[in-house]
């Protein structure tokens, strides 16, 4: 099997979509940080250019709606245009609604669908076609919901399993026909990114997410690991992991739990507000972060473990050895 050929970071151009906000601007924002010239794509041209504004010379920006089919080759064909190529291509952008699934209009469901997996799709081929000669990395952007759907969220856990299902296909072709080209999976758990104000809320009450929520500046330095270092797929959030390894194991435990508990922790006790605005069909005002004022965690032990292996692997046995050492102290007294 073929070597993937990854540059360093400060030598790559790197393709982000979905970049005007949470995650997809995060790691826009990171790679223009670490020296990387950058061609960030998303509805809202206002806050791209806030983004290159950073650093024009190594900017590019295309406004794009990845729900358009020809969207990921006007992308590619700037990003040729402007640098002549590129080596990491980031498929970020995603749409959401939440919501009952009975209360979901079918258009909504297929709008996240449009922009979040066939967006996916078309990126990845798109990007493939580019780099299956001069190599490179593709990184899609699943959840921990790729493996284990969450009540109120049908439409987006339905669409993350598609994706998740697509990449690990789409992996082996692109690893048979020995290509130097890595495919990784990206799964984070719940990130402070502006999900709840963009998500199109079907449910009549405010939303927020389920805790442990991590920062999207975590998810950035995943995805900009990857662009740099093949790895198959890597998580963020440890709590978020294990809940799902306890969801695979118990399902109807987890059932049960959702069903009592599920909703309550995602809505607040009062209705929603009459003017609220989302973006599921129309670009809105961007951040980086969510504007709740919630607990937000800054570390994950669980991604550092992923990133460094050796040194996790050294850290479980010097605990490992601790404990025998502190076991035998303890039979001599």
């Amino acid at each position: 099997m073929s070597t993937p050929r990854l540059k360093p970071l400060s030598d790559q151009v790197v393709v982000v979509t979905g970049a005007s906000s949470g995650i997809g601007r995060a790691t826009a924002e990171a790679a223009l940080a670490a020296g990387a010239r950058v061609v960030v794509t998303a509805r809202n041209e206002a806050a791209l250019a806030e983004v290159a504004a950073l650093a024009p010379d190594r900017t590019e920006v295309i406004v794009a709606d990845l729900a358009d089919d020809d969207a990921t080759d006007r992308i590619a064909a700037a990003a040729i245009q402007r640098f002549g190529g590129f080596d990491t291509w980031v498929n970020n952008a995603a749409a959401a609604s939440i919501g009952r699934v009975a209360d979901t209009p079918l258009a909504d469901q297929r709008r996240a669908f449009d922009v979040g997996y066939w967006g996916t799709v078309r990126g990845s081929l798109t990007a493939l076609a580019h780099l299956r000669d001069r190599g490179g990395a593709i990184v899609n952007l699943g959840s921990i919901e790729s493996d284990r759907a969450v009540i109120l969220q049908a439409t987006y856990s339905a669409m993350k399993h598609a994706v998740k299902g697509f990449t690990d296909a789409f992996r082996t072709e692109v690893e048979a026909d020995d290509l130097p080209v890595s495919v990784t999976l990206i799964k984070p758990a719940a990130i402070h990114t502006p999900f709840p104000e963009h998500a199109r809320n079907v449910t009549g009450h405010p939303v927020t997410l389920p805790p442990v929520i991590y920062a999207p500046t975590l998810v950035a330095r995943a995805i900009l690991f990857a662009a740099a270092n093949p790895r198959r797929t890597l998580s963020i959030g440890g709590t978020g992991v294990a809940a799902t390894l306890a969801a695979q194991h118990f399902p109807r435990l987890t059932d049960l739990i959702l069903e009592r508990f599920g909703e309550a922790l995602q809505t607040f006790d009062r209705p929603a507000p009459a003017d609220r605005a989302d973006n599921l069909w129309e670009a809105r005002a961007d951040a980086v972060d969510s504007a709740q004022d919630v607990y937000v965690r800054t570390h994950s032990l669980w991604l550092e473990a992923q990133l460094r292996p050796g040194a996790a692997a050294l850290g479980v046995a010097a605990a490992g050895f601790a404990g025998l050492a502190t076991r035998a102290m303890t039979r001599r007294r």
